[in-house]
């Protein structure tokens, strides 16, 4: 029976190498001339700090820019509060991964409103689909991308 798997992955690599760009970037820019700034990568989450708030809001972009200009999607970008420290301020970015419970049922909500003939099943962090025609497996998937709920699929293992 068809079937394909719906995840919710980055490339840490290449959000490892975002993150160099943009550090990168943050030396030869004129407003950050002088200032203690930095981007730093640690285990799955990359650290931000400058001297102010509107130095953080500007790294931001920056790095969102080097996100895309790899092909990330920065809709995995989840911004945890920044906290002060002295003169530094200081702020996470962490990145969404897996499918959680609520998007997941969402999911299954979505596809079994639209009454396309195929089961989905919740597996831990990813989603199970499967079905009897490869052409509503492919409904199933045009589904679930137009579909706005916060944070990109990657549709994997796709069998006949």
């Amino acid at each position: 029976m068809p079937s394909f798997d719906i995840v919710s992955e980055i490339n840490m690599e290449e959000v490892r190498n975002a993150t160099e760009n943009a550090h990168r970037e943050l030396a030869t820019r004129f407003d950050f001339r002088g200032i203690e700034a930095s981007f730093e990568y640690k285990e799955k989450t990359v650290v931000m700090k400058a001297e102010a708030e509107f130095q953080l809001q500007q790294m931001e972009s920056m790095f969102r820019t080097a996100c895309s200009k790899r092909n990330l999607d920065t809709s995995f970008i989840d911004m945890k509060p920044f906290d002060a420290n002295g003169k530094t301020y200081r702020q996470t970015i962490a990145f969404k991964e897996g499918i959680e419970q609520p998007i997941a049922k969402k999911i299954v909500k979505i596809i079994k409103d639209a009454k396309i003939k195929v089961q989905t099943a919740i597996q831990g962090e990813e989603l199970r689909v499967t079905g009897k025609k490869r052409d509503d497996l492919q409904q199933a998937m045009a589904l679930v991308k137009s579909s706005d709920l916060g944070q990109p699929f990657q549709f994997k293992n796709f069998r006949d």
